[in-house]
């Protein structure tokens, strides 16, 4: 049973009143002073006749001092103290004997004259500490639930106040970029295009639903038709999307259009603003311009539409070099249009025939599904090459030929693929990333290198097979390459979108693109995505409308904060910079988000719930 909260007395009234500082604040030209300090007790010790405590609030810790002999009452109280008690103590500030250069405040500490305890403390569920040591392998569903004491810990409130100053970093600079600041509605309209919509059903009016916004698109949008030239927003979204460990159901994004923009004119506005929050959040200058890529050959050199330039390990075709070799799975693979990549990794060509055998079966099968692996060991001695084809399926010849192309030299790996196009790259640009982690090329951490890329000229369309249509590969109101548009009536596949993603280090923080602003150009667009006349006016005859009344050229872009702050604190997770975030399976486990209603409120809003077999009750 939790001890009562009457262990200590309780002060009613706080009779010290206000804080004179925080528990950051003190230093040595504060010695002498009469200060009041308020927070949380971190640890105490008990040296008898003496007892020191770390008192700590989100601004750091100062050590506090109970001595027998300057408060007998106070000294009573504080061997009665607990961690996370919370209390007011009145002192004067002293010299500390044995300093502590690693704590902002370890040069001085604070003789308490009086204490008053403003409320206590039960036992904890796990340990809550400024002091990494005392800091416990707590499971992060435990965390979660109690996610008000998570919180107390510096580290998550410093990615929290980070996360302050990147929102205070954004407003200014987009506001000497004369962008206006606008909400749009957070219920909408349903207009489902990719993941499902968050449906809020409408009390007034029965059998009605409104939308939780996946994005303001159309809203940003209709405000550039407006003629506010210029919009922004901090805007917090919504996506009911299958279970993913890098998502979250409700996320953040600085929301961007411009009237009359260029792909130019906006990678040089995000450009700045990137430069403004790298140095008022953390200090650090980052260079200008980011560098380009077409979607095609990010493909082509890395096997992904997010690169990772942190490290080299480019993906290099080696199809030409093995065409003829005889080998039935390289020859069947290039009749049927495919590829085969290769890759270098260098300093692996002593890797042992187990640790290849398991990177076959638990990577390239297994994650990665690719039919099989190939590879060339180049011994570090210089002797000869080791290949996993044996001489009379696939000449040496050709191998040398494959050394060659891939630059490889004595101490390296060559790793190779065979399949389709593109499916080969990518999946070579999954395996290139494992070789990296694997061989320490990708730093950790938040302290760069930081690689920015703006990745161009993806496919307007992409065709699913299963599904037999095409799929907007961002989103049906992105504009096609002007010179493509001929594309659209005989060979939509091959038209290039005005669009752009911006990546740092391997991962998307935004994606953005010129959109289209003419209706009969938008309505051939719905056409190819399966999405007839009469489906467009019912869904997006609004925007279509608008379109009709002088709409002028605009486009814009959205970035992810979350990913930015994760990044730029170096967090593992989202849920690491998120205050009160949800679970893998979109729950929260402090609330017990989601839950059930009552009958009377399902009744108000006319809606019967179906519970199938194995569903969640």
């Amino acid at each position: 049973m939790p001890e009562p909260t009457t262990r200590l007395a309780l002060t009613t009234t706080q009779q010290h009143g206000p804080r004179t500082h925080t528990c950051g604040e003190l230093r040595p030209e504060s010695v002498g002073a009469d200060v009041v300090l308020k927070g949380w007790v971190d640890t105490r010790r008990n040296l008898g006749g003496l007892v020191f405590a770390d008192l700590r609030d989100r601004y750091g810790l100062t050590q506090i001092v109970f001595a027998e002999e300057v408060s007998a009452e106070a000294y009573a109280i504080a061997e009665k103290l607990r961690g996370e008690d919370v209390v007011s103590i009145t002192g004067t500030v002293r010299e500390r004997e044995n300093k502590n250069h690693t704590l902002p405040t370890g040069l001085i500490e604070v003789f308490v004259a009086d204490i008053e305890v403003l409320n206590t403390a039960e036992p904890l569920p796990f340990m809550v500490s400024a002091h990494e040591e005392r800091q416990q392998n707590t499971s992060e569903d435990l965390r979660l639930k109690y996610r008000y004491l998570d919180l107390r810990r510096p580290a998550l409130q410093q990615n929290i106040l980070l996360r302050h100053r990147l929102y205070q970093a954004t407003r200014r600079y987009m506001d000497t970029q004369d962008f206006v600041e606008v909400e749009t509605p957070i219920l909408m309209k349903s207009t489902p295009e990719g993941a499902r919509d968050y449906l809020v059903p409408s009390r007034v009016h029965p059998g009605k639903f409104y939308a939780l916004p996946q994005s303001p698109q159309t809203y940003k949008q209709l405000l550039m038709i407006a003629g506010l030239d210029r919009y922004f927003q901090i805007v917090k979204c919504f996506r009911d999307e299958d279970l993913r460990a890098d998502r979250q159901p409700e996320f953040t994004q600085i929301d961007v259009e411009m009237t009359f923009a260029t792909e130019e004119l906006i990678y040089e506005m995000v450009e700045g603003l990137m430069a403004s929050i790298w140095k008022d959040t953390r200090g650090i200058e980052i260079g200008t311009p980011f560098p380009r890529m077409p979607h095609a050959e990010a493909i082509r050199r890395f096997g992904s539409d997010k690169p990772d330039l942190r490290f080299g390990m480019e993906l290099v075709d080696v199809s030409e070099t093995l065409h003829g070799s005889g080998f039935r799975v390289f020859d069947s693979t290039f009749e049927s249009g495919g590829a085969v990549v290769a890759i270098r990794v260098e300093g692996q060509g002593d890797l042992g025939r187990g640790k290849l055998d398991k990177l076959t079966k638990q990577i390239v099968l297994k994650r990665i599904g690719a039919p099989g692996l190939f590879y060339v060991k180049l011994p570090a001695d210089g002797s000869d090459f080791t290949a996993s084809v044996k001489e009379e399926v696939l000449p040496r010849s050709f191998v040398q030929k494959v050394i060659e192309a891939t630059g490889a030299k004595a101490g390296d790996l060559v790793l190779m693929l065979a399949g389709p196009q593109p499916k080969v790259f990518e999946q070579m640009g999954t395996l290139r990333l494992h070789m990296a982690n694997e061989t320490g090329l990708i730093p950790g951490g938040n302290d760069g290198p930081w690689k920015f890329l703006w990745v161009t000229e993806f496919p307007l369309f992409e065709y699913d097979e299963e599904d037999g249509r095409f799929y907007a590969t961002h989103h049906p109101f992105t504009s096609p390459e002007p010179e493509d548009l001929p594309l659209l009536e005989n060979d939509p596949g091959a038209a290039r979108a005005r669009a752009y993603d911006l990546v740092l280090n391997g991962a998307e923080i935004g994606g953005g693109s010129i959109r289209i602003h003419q209706r009969d150009v938008q309505s051939q667009m719905f056409r190819h995505l399966g999405i007839g006349e009469a489906e467009a006016e019912e869904r997006f005859g609004f925007l279509l409308n608008a379109f009709r009344y002088g709409a002028p050229p605009h486009g814009g872009i959205a970035l992810g904060l979350d990913r930015l702050v994760m990044l730029l604190t170096g967090a593992s997770s989202l849920r690491d910079v998120i205050a009160f975030p949800k679970t893998q399976s979109a729950t929260e486990p402090m609330s017990n988000t989601p839950d059930v209603v009552n009958d009377e409120q399902l009744e108000e809003l006319h809606i019967r719930t179906v519970v199938s077999e194995g569903d969640d009750a």
